[in-house]
This record gives structure tokens, sequence and C-alpha cells, in this order.
């Protein structure tokens, strides 16, 4: 656990396959599914698996990317009064997988060298940097699904070290056939669609872009970050520890931090059921009365940008007053506290949002009105 202030958010934003996190928020309250079966290899073929795209975005790879006036359009929302990437508001941006499907593409393109400019995060985030025009204080974080977790906690260090006036965290990531190969070929990506800690007999995850935005701040905005963790098993290249040693020891600084609160739980839940038993169980046994929601069966894993989307989700959903159910489950659930309807947040007032990486990393943070 890192001891910080409590760190304000004053603006905050996402996109997912349904829109913006208003719109998203809207099709999650309905229990919609953006989610549908795509060749995992594109026009290569392939099984067909959960995927969820923005709309009218390309799957397979193209020069420039598809995905780069969708940047720009969640860019345009973040407010302009501060010179982001400049020494007193600097920028952080975050993802697990940047533009690395680009050297898949200059590969099998012949070497058409314009997909170099995105195959590295250094260059990828070099790219959007100049398209954003933002200055050069420019950190880049990539942990796989903790990844956003991480530029929240070092933009927070960094605010409350009195280094900076204000920051911004910046997080992408969108699906393409490379990188849904890799998951295809683990088996986690296959036919089923996830049903997020559902007790079943077989688990599997959908994948889905994702893109997001937080400007922190020490002293403007309505909601604030009162807690974040974070803990790495360092254990095994995918697995966690069977008995769940990763997960309690991530979560157990946050029941002191949110004592006196009434908590909701916002969970990992891809849809897997080893990660998704251990996380439910050791949820329950820090929060036992909080309900546990998982939106990954409706939006797809937005991997290292998870804990950013989801972060502006559930900044919308405590403005709107209603918490999304677990789409895309049933009973019987892991735990009686998964949550599989929508349901009023008039008796809560924070909510514990986690997020789950390969290798077992693990990180959580408290959200709660400023």
């Amino acid at each position: 656990m890192s001891a910080l202030p409590p760190i304000r958010v004053a603006a905050s934003g996402c996109l997912t396959a349904f829109g913006d996190e208003t719109a998203s928020l809207a099709a999650l309250l309905a229990g919609r599914r953006a989610l549908a079966p795509r060749h995992v290899h594109g026009a290569a073929g392939g099984d067909l698996v959960p995927i969820a795209l923005c709309e009218g975005r390309a799957y397979d790879e193209t020069l420039p990317p598809s995905w780069l006036p969708f940047l720009r359009a969640l860019a345009a929302r973040i407010p302009a009064s501060a010179p982001w990437g400049s020494p007193r508001h600097p920028v952080f941006v975050t993802g697990s997988n940047f533009g690395v499907s680009h050297l898949h593409a200059y590969r099998a393109a012949a070497g058409a060298p314009g997909h170099l400019d995105y195959g590295t995060p250094a260059e990828c985030v070099h790219q959007v940097a100049a398209a954003l025009g933002w200055g050069p204080d420019i950190t880049i974080f990539s942990h796989a699904c903790v990844s956003a977790h991480l530029g929240l906690l070092q933009a927070s260090r960094v605010l409350a070290a009195g280094l900076a006036d204000s920051a911004l965290v910046f997080s992408f990531d969108f699906i393409s056939a490379f990188v849904a190969g890799g998951f295809h070929a683990l088996k986690i990506l296959n036919a089923d669609f996830p049903a997020p800690y559902q007790d079943r007999a077989s688990g599997s995850i959908g994948l889905g872009d994702g893109a997001a935005f937080a400007v922190l701040t020490l002293d403007r905005g309505d909601f604030a970050l009162g807690g974040q963790t974070l803990h790495n098993e360092m254990h095994h290249f995918t697995a966690n520890r069977a008995d769940g040693a990763g997960f309690a020891a991530c979560l157990s600084p946050l029941p002191a931090l949110a004592a006196g609160r009434r908590i909701w739980l916002k969970g990992h839940g891809t849809g897997t059921l080893e990660a998704g038993r251990l996380e439910a169980q050791t949820l329950a046994q820090h929060f036992p009365e909080a309900p546990l929601v998982s939106w990954k069966g409706a939006l797809g894993h937005t991997l290292g940008s998870c804990g950013l989307v989801e972060l502006a989700l559930v900044i919308a959903a405590l403005r709107a007053g209603r918490a999304p159910g677990t789409v895309g489950a049933a009973a019987p659930a892991f735990t009686p506290q998964v949550a599989f309807e929508p349901f009023s947040l008039d008796a809560y007032d924070a909510v514990v949002c986690t997020s789950n990486a390969f290798g077992g990393a693990h990180a959580a943070f408290l959200v709660h009105h400023a």
C-alpha cells in the first residue's frame, strides 16, 4: 500500500464498444452485451470468439491505425486548462498492447515501414502524443491488466510530493487479431461467452476495445481515490498462488481505509474459473456485506486499460445513483455476494475497484465522494 492523501479526480471519461461512459453505463444497466462472435484471426479466419469493437473500427491493422480517430475524439474531452506533457502537468500513458500488433502487420505486409511507427510502446506513444499535441513529459507503464493502476498510483505520488499541479492518466487497448490470437492460444479466449463469477464447468473471457482518461489533482473534483494498493506474487507466468494469498495481500489494507463507509465492489471478473473464485472469495472475506459485480461479460476485457475504463464507469454510476449488475452470468455464483441485477446506490457511499493480472499481479483502489 502507498500512504497518500486522498487524490481528487477532477475529470474522467472512457470509450468502450458501447460508446462513452454515459452510453456504456446505460447499456450495462440494460443488461446488454457488446461482445459478438468474430473470427479470431480476422480476415484470415479461425475460430469464432467473443470480441467487442468500437463501431466502425477495423479489426485488422491499418495505416494509419483505425483506432487513432477514436483516441482523438476521447482526448478532445480532456479539460484543456493545463498544457499536458509539461513539467507541472505530466502525462502517464498506460496499456498492455499499445501498437504491438503493428509488428506482426509489418512482417505480414512485407515490411511496410509505416507499421514500425506504432510497433513499440515508445514509438506508439510518441505518435499518439504528436497527434494530441502533448509535450514531452510523458511516462509509460505497461504491466498487463494492472497497467492503469500503476499509472494512477505514480500520478498520485507525483501530486502528493508537490511535483505537479495536475496529472493526466491516459490508457488505451484496442483489440487486434494478433492480440486475440495470444489469448486464444491459451484457450481462455474460446467459443464460450464470459460469465464472471459463475460457478460452471469451464471458463472463458471476451476481449473488448477500451480507452480512458482521468485528470488527478489534490484539490478539485467531486470524487477521490481514498486508497490505492498493489501486490505482485511473482509466482508464475500466468497463474496465481492456489491459496489466494496474493489477493489477500493486496486487499488487506483496504478495510481500514474504508472503515465507516458503505462499500460495494467492482471486481476484475474476467470469466476465468480459478482466478474468479479466488477473487470472489477473498473479497467476500474482507467485505462480507458488499455486493460484487463485474462488467467484462458485457464489455469484454479491456486488458491493461480496464482499471481506468472501469474507474470512469464507476464514477458515472455514482453520479447516476445506480450500479449495473454482472452481465452475462447467472447463479450459481462463487459467493452469495455476486450481484447479477442492477441495484440502487442509495445505501452505499464508496466502492472498491480491483484488477488482477498474469503472474499474480494485483491492484485495487477505493473511490468515494470527495
